[in-house]
């Protein structure tokens, strides 16, 4: 029992005359306006059960979170593709080939320009192998030192169609081909094309003696030159011009540093412009990520406007262009927040770029669990949550169940993403490239991902939501029924204080009649008795005078009478 119950009680069993009427009017008032504001929430909020809009935001918000987690990831991977299957490597060692590197197999694969990994496996072809794979060697006594040994075949491509001389006079390879096949720096910095020119070229074929070409062989000029048999060198032996030789290799040899060293150069101007290119693609790429960001949140926002407007009773074009441009402004005004997701995204796409699809599979695997998480961690919360404990325990588990969907819906985004996306791969239209976006195989993928998860699970929290808002809404009727009665109570509370004030009032107003009357009539006595007073005096000094009482002095005493009677 309250306060106001208290008070009426206390008029209608005991002496009222202590209770402040204007206060507890007051007091009714008041809470009359606070039942009313009640009644008014419990109907809003009976309302809104099972009003699809709320759930559908819920749905479109999880489902566009793993939406934009996987944006960053794609534009990663469309990069891959671009850059010939490659990840991001900006090093000089990736782009620009030294011969050192080229010796120890590393190979510059990101130089757009130039194959040097089919080089190098062109030249590794041309040795003989040991059975553990190592390249065959044999000491030659006339040059003092080990040599590589070559295939049958491996100068095959020099000799092709070069001119071979008479049965006397050969053409001989000034520098040797050999020579040329082992030099590491000729394999990484000409092509196969280069080193035939040049051994073919007229500064390295010459003519020399059939007999003294026999004896040379592969050996450098300068090493056979200085080779003796049976005590005497080539000159001697074949009656040729020493110095004449020696020149000649040094003019070819001259000639073989300058096509090397253009070569070189050439491995480091392809070098850089690979770096550059390969930058400019990963900006590229990466404005992608920001750029489907941006979109996403942009049509994102144009979707919950298009919603609002698809509810509303007039629709017409100007009053959807309205709502889009409703949209943008909104957009625009969040731009700050759009910009933040957007830069994840960037982050994301750099980190595929540099360590490959690897990074999205770990992405969804990571997204997977955060949500799996997440989900469990909301639904034990509201289990906990004291202003769930009264709930019907259906309700509670299909309120939890809502919980679980969400979080799945997001996951089969994911899955459903990548399915779509690898099925329209495999079609050429849906290969094509759409500048900054990527693939149009990538956007329907991760769009109809998102969309069909997200109906998916629309619906089943849409079946979920039904049986609840028939539970609550008979709940919340209950509720409101109980309102009205307490609001009906008030109000004959009210009417009941209001008539009692107006009694008291009635009742303290005569008493004040009354008690008015009272004191005029005593006011009167006194007077009345005064003049009775000075009358006897008067009569007492009649006979004086001769004065005989008149009619007044009975008048006077039945107008005491009548007071007396008051």
């Amino acid at each position: 029992m309250n306060s106001n119950e208290n008070a009426l009680t206390l008029y209608n069993d005991a002496d009222s005359s202590d209770l402040n009427f204007d206060e507890l009017e007051a007091s009714l008032d008041t809470d009359l306006e606070n039942s009313l504001a009640d009644l008014e929430l419990l109907k809003e909020d009976r309302e809104k059960i099972g009003n699809p809009a709320s759930l559908s935001e819920t749905v479109m918000n999880v489902v566009w979170e793993q939406f934009l987690n996987q944006i960053g990831a794609v534009a990663g991977e469309e990069f891959i593709r671009e850059n010939r299957g490659l990840t991001l490597d900006l090093s000089n060692d990736a782009h620009i080939q030294t011969t050192e590197n080229f010796e120890k197999g590393s190979i510059a694969g990101h130089n757009s320009s130039i194959d040097y990994q089919k080089r190098y496996n062109d030249w590794q072809n041309k040795f003989q192998r040991d059975e553990d794979g190592s390249i065959k060697k044999r000491y030659d006594r006339r040059a003092n030192r080990e040599v590589e040994v070559l295939n049958k075949d491996a100068r095959d491509y020099i000799d092709d169609g070069r001119p071979v001389g008479s049965a006397t006079v050969h053409k001989d390879h000034t520098i040797s081909a050999a020579e040329i096949i082992r030099d590491s720096e000729a394999a990484a910095h000409l092509s196969q094309e280069e080193h035939s020119s040049f051994a073919n070229s007229d500064s390295n074929l010459l003519d020399l003696d059939g007999p003294a070409n026999e004896s040379k062989k592969d050996l450098r000029m300068n090493e056979w030159l200085e080779s003796e048999r049976f005590g005497q060198k080539p000159a001697e032996r074949f009656n040729i011009d020493e110095q004449e030789l020696r020149e000649r290799d040094k003019i070819a040899r001259e000639e073989y540093e300058r096509v090397k060293q253009e070569g070189k150069q050439r491995s480091i101007e392809t070098g850089k412009k690979s770096q550059r290119q390969e930058a400019a693609r990963m900006g590229k790429h990466a404005l992608q990520g920001i750029a489907m960001s941006l979109l996403a949140a942009l049509v994102k926002s144009i979707f919950q406007k298009f919603a609002v407007w698809l509810k509303s009773k007039e629709k017409s074009l100007s009053s959807f262009i309205d709502k889009v441009k409703e949209a943008i402004k909104k957009f625009v005004i969040d731009l700050k927040q759009h910009l933040k997701i957007a830069a994840h995204s960037t982050i994301s796409s750099i980190a595929s770029m540099i360590f490959g699809p690897i990074v999205r599979t770990l992405q969804k695997a990571w997204t997977f669990i955060k949500q799996g998480y997440k989900s469990l961690k909301e639904a034990i919360s509201y289990i906990k949550n004291p202003a769930n404990k009264k709930k019907p325990f259906g309700i509670l588990m299909m309120e939890v169940g809502k919980i679980i969907i969400t979080g799945l819906s997001a996951a089969g985004a994911i899955v459903l993403g990548g399915a779509i996306e690898g099925a329209l791969s495999t079609i050429p239209f849906f290969a094509f490239e759409i500048p900054v976006l990527g693939s149009l195989a990538s956007i329907i993928g991760l769009f109809l991902g998102a969309l069909i998860s997200g109906l998916i699970g629309a619906i089943a929290l849409n079946l979920i939501d039904k049986w609840i808002a028939k539970k609550q809404k008979d709940i919340k009727t209950g509720e409101i029924i109980h309102q009205k009665s307490k609001i009906l109570d008030i109000q004959n509370k009210l009417l009941t204080v209001s008539q009692v004030k107006l009694d008291k009032t009635k009742e303290s107003t005569a008493h004040q009649i009354v008690s008015r009357h009272q004191q005029a009539a005593e006011v009167a006595k006194t007077k009345i008795s005064e003049i009775e007073i000075n009358m006897r005096s008067i009569s007492d000094y009649s006979y004086l005078n001769d004065i005989t009482p008149s009619k007044n002095s009975q008048d006077l005493d039945d107008i005491l009478t009548d007071i007396d009677a008051i």
